[in-house]
């Protein structure tokens, strides 16, 4: 297991400073994250040849074949269109076919072709990206804690919600 090097405290500091030095750690927090997701997608391009975003897509059609693009998105939690553009990138690659069902024609199931199957198997796990796979793994007080105060810094941003449903490889 990796040494963790603490961060700075604050003990020592005027009362005044204490919270530029919390805001600071906090900061240098979200960098650590946010350079952590971005080197997983700098392996992941580089390896695979495709953006994040992308294998995690290949990745979820090649564990559900046949799959819709409406589902796809629900799978990756992110827009319709997202997935809809994502699709398109995957098939002009020729890593996965989208046919027209025969009831529907309006709906398309998507299947993996063997050059997408070859891409998977060079590129670097965990598809889904290390955020989400290093989320799924915390406790659920851990995740209503983040969530709750992930929610007051969303409110203090005046963030745009829209911009929830992109994936952080899209970034």
């Amino acid at each position: 297991m990796p040494t963790r090097r603490l961060l700075p405290q604050a003990a020592a500091a005027p009362t005044g400073d204490v919270q530029a030095l919390a805001a600071a750690r906090v900061l240098r927090r979200f960098r650590l994250v946010f350079n952590s997701v971005k080197t997983h997608f700098q392996q992941v391009e580089k390896q695979a040849g495709i953006g994040g975003a992308q294998l995690w897509a290949l990745s979820v059609v090649s564990a559900t074949p046949g799959i819709g693009v409406k589902a796809l998105a629900q799978a990756m939690d992110i827009h319709q269109a997202t997935a809809s553009n994502l699709v398109r990138g995957l098939v002009a690659g020729g890593l996965i076919v989208a046919q027209r069902s025969a009831p529907d024609r309006r709906a398309v199931q998507l299947n993996l072709l063997p050059a997408g199957a070859k891409v998977m198997r060079k590129a670097p796990g965990p598809f889904a990206g290390v955020l989400p796979e290093a989320l799924a793994g915390l406790d659920a007080a851990t995740l209503e804690r983040l969530d709750n105060d992930l929610a007051v810094l969303i409110t203090a941003l005046a963030a745009d919600e829209r911009a929830a449903g992109i994936p952080l490889a899209q970034m």
